[in-house]
Order: C-alpha cells, then sequence, then structure tokens
C-alpha cells in the first residue's frame, strides 16, 4: 500500500506489493468503467468524461512514480487534493464516479495522518452520497449505506492493518535486541571465562613452578655456603643457581603476562583507584590506602582486586547505597581489604556458603582468600550497611 514518510521504504514486503497493485488496478479499471459508459451512452458530457478520467489517472500516475509524495506528508497532501479536484469533476460529471471513492478512501488513510485521514474519509463519502443524489437516483438506503459501509470497511481494514504493523515491528525489534543480547552474554561469557582461565594459570605457575624455583635457589645458596673455599663443584652450583634464577625470573614475566588487564597499567593501589572512578550509578566510593605499600605477588593482587569488584558490583547493583569506602592496608605480617558501604544491608546467615552467582557472590569472594590462606569476614543486618573485609598473610621475602 502507499505509505507516507519513511514508512513506505520498510513496508515493501510482498504483501504490500500485492495490495499497492491491487489499488492501482483498481483505480484503473473505475476510471475505465467510467470512461466506458460515458462512451457507449453517447451523451454530450462523454468526451469531458474521458478528458477528466484521464486528468485523473495521469495525476494519480504522477504522484505514485513521484519519490517526494513518499517522503513529505506535505507533498501527499497536495497530491491527495489534486486527486480530489479530478474525482470531484468526475463525479459531477458522471454518477460512475462515485465508485472511484474507494480506492480514494484507502489513499487518504495511508498517506495522511489519522486525525486528518478520517475526517477526509468522511467528506468523501459524503461528497459520493451527494454526487449520487445529483445526478437524480432514486433515494434509497442503499444510496447512503454502500458509500459509508465502503467508508467503513475502509477504515476498519487499514487500521487493522497499521495494528498488525506496528505489533511485527515490535516483535522483529524485541528479537533483535533479544539476539543482541545473548550475544553480549556470550562475549562477556567468554571474556569472563577467558579471564579465569589466565588467573588459573597465573595461580598455578606462582604456587608450583615459582615456589619450586625459589626453594631449589635457596637450597642451592645454602650448598654453596656449605662448600670448602675452592671446591671444584662451586662453579656448578653457582650455574645451577644462575639457572634457577633466571627460570625464576621467566616464570614470573609469565605470570604477570597472565594478570588481569587491570593490573597491567599499575599497582593494585591504581587500579583499585581506578575502579573506585568508575563505580558510577550514584554511588560514592573512596579509596584509602594505609600502611606503607609492599610488593605482592600476583595471585595476591588478583585475588583483592576481584575482591573489590566483586564487592563493589554488589553495592551499586543490590545495595542502594549511596556511599562506599575501599580501603587497602598493610600490615607487618598480612594484607587486608575493606569494602564498606551504607546500603541497605542483608543477613550474612541466609547468603549462600557454596555454589555462587557468577562470581560476584560471596562463596567465590570467600574461596579466593582460602586459596591464599586467607580468610573472609562478612558484617551486615538490615538497614545498617555491610562491610566485607579479606584478610591475606604476607608471604616471605623468598616466596615473593
Amino acid at each position: 500500500m502507499l505509505s507516507a514518510g519513511s514508512d513506505s521504504d520498510s513496508r515493501t514486503t510482498p504483501v504490500a506489493l500485492v495490495l499497492r497493485l491491487c489499488l492501482h488496478a483498481l483505480l484503473a479499471g473505475l476510471l475505465a468503467l467510467a470512461v466506458v459508459r460515458a462512451v457507449a451512452d453517447g451523451g454530450p458530457r462523454g468526451g469531458a468524461v474521458v478528458a477528466v478520467a484521464v486528468a485523473m489517472g495521469g495525476v494519480y500516475a504522477a504522484g505514485v512514480l513521484s519519490p517526494a509524495v513518499a517522503r513529505s506528508q506535505r507533498a501527499a497532501a497536495v497530491w491527495l487534493a489534486a486527486l480530489g479536484v479530478c474525482w470531484v469533476a468526475l463525479l459531477v460529471l458522471s454518477p460512475d464516479g462515485l465508485w472511484t471513492a474507494f480506492p480514494l478512501y484507502f489513499l487518504q488513510l495511508h498517506l495522511l495522518p489519522v486525525r486528518w485521514a478520517v475526517p477526509a474519509v468522511v467528506l468523501t463519502a459524503a461528497a459520493a452520497i451527494a454526487g449520487f443524489l445529483l445526478h437524480g437516483s432514486p433515494v434509497s438506503p442503499g444510496s447512503f449505506i454502500g458509500p459509508l459501509l465502503g467508508a467503513a470497511v475502509a477504515v476498519a481494514t487499514v487500521l487493522g492493518y497499521e495494528a498488525l504493523y506496528r505489533e511485527s515491528e515490535r516483535r522483529r525489534e524485541l528479537i533483535g535486541e533479544l539476539m543482541a543480547t545473548r550475544a553480549e552474554l556470550a562475549a562477556a561469557e567468554r571474556t569472563a571465562g577467558t579471564l579465569a582461565e589466565r588467573e588459573r594459570l597465573a595461580r598455578e605457575i606462582h604456587d608450583t613452578l615459582a615456589q619450586g624455583l625459589s626453594s631449589i635457589q635457596l637450597l642451592l645458596r645454602a650448598a654453596q655456603r656449605s662448600l670448602p673455599v675452592g671446591s671444584p663443584a662451586a662453579p656448578h652450583i653457582e650455574q645451577a643457581r644462575a639457572a634457577a634464577q633466571d627460570n625464576l625470573a621467566e616464570a614470573r614475566r609469565f605470570v604477570r603476562a597472565l594478570s588481569p588487564p587491570d593490573l597491567e597499567r599499575g599497582s593494585l593501589a591504581a587500579a583499585l583507584e581506578r575502579l573506585s572512578a568508575s563505580a558510577g550509578s550514584g554511588v560514592q566510593v573512596q579509596f584509602t590506602v594505609s600502611g606503607t605499600p609492599t610488593e605482592l605477588p600476583t595471585p595476591y593482587e588478583v585475588a583483592l582486586l576481584r575482591t573489590a569488584q566483586s564487592a563493589l558490583a554488589n553495592t551499586v547493583q543490590h545495595a542502594g547505597a549511596g556511599r562506599a569506602e575501599i580501603t587497602l592496608s598493610f600490615m607487618d605480617t598480612s594484607v587486608s581489604l575493606d569494602v564498606v558501604d551504607d546500603g541497605r544491608g542483608f543477613d550474612p546467615a541466609s547468603a549462600p556458603h557454596e555454589g555462587g552467582d557468577g562470581g560476584f557472590g560471596l562463596p567465590a569472594m570467600r574461596a579466593r582468600a582460602r586459596s591464599l590462606g586467607g580468610t573472609l569476614s562478612v558484617e551486615s543486618m538490615p538497614g545498617h550497611g555491610t562491610a566485607v573485609a579479606v584478610t591475606l598473610p604476607l608471604p616471605t621475602r623468598a616466596a615473593l
């Protein structure tokens, strides 16, 4: 069907094309009927009827082929006005002009806004009835019911089609949104899985290979000290200790390369500072460092950063908090991270202790702390905010 504005492009479907062709054929057939009957009657107005019918057909064809009519409601209104003038002239000359009112109904309903289209259809139906009476046709209920019933059918058909089209568009948009959401979730799951595997490998390398090389280096150093001066084995032990040192440095490079991207751009404190600044969602987050910062193994930094991300995510998404504080504390034998908010709080006893909720739950935080020999504590009650604290024992300098 013909339609104004950009909808004409979006509605070029097989059904719409068929309806449009049917409308063209209907108008052409009705104009041809008026011409044939005028010529067959041989009346004095026959030539005028032919001329007006041809003019109306030309105006219709010009509007169908004009891109301006499809893009602009103003141009569509001008075109419909020109068609209306031709139709009124045909109606005055021939009673058969009455029937061309029916395709005009559909054109008006498709090209004009509803607030203008319905009055235009009513006016066209009234003109059709008046033309019928003008030619002296006998007054009967059919002379009134026919044009009015045709107008009602046209209105119901077009408005029903519009409603179905809008519903189809809403469903299409919803399906598109669902597909996009599924793609985003799949990408997020792949990213989360990749990061989790990188962290696992970093932890395994640190806890096995790196620690083993550190132990070998310490044992070789002790053996070197126990050898007498000038022992022929001393150079070999020195070479072995140097090889262990080089491999330990390489293992540490692997661990750093497998660390989260947030830690690649600086220290743990810098990563936590960026995390606090990007919290958003109306929560003001303050970050502070207590004590003298010391170098931490990559698994420790990863565990503390992930715990802060998880706790802050819970604060932003669920706590309804206005303020939160993240504190990183370095002590003599341990390092701790505290995340405190002024949100609605909850009952820790009702929180799950196993399982998890995709890595942002308390079980995941507790598992991270336990894997490094640390502890996680949660203090909260409904209406009094939440405090999450993780404490990790500092490794010896040799283990670093």
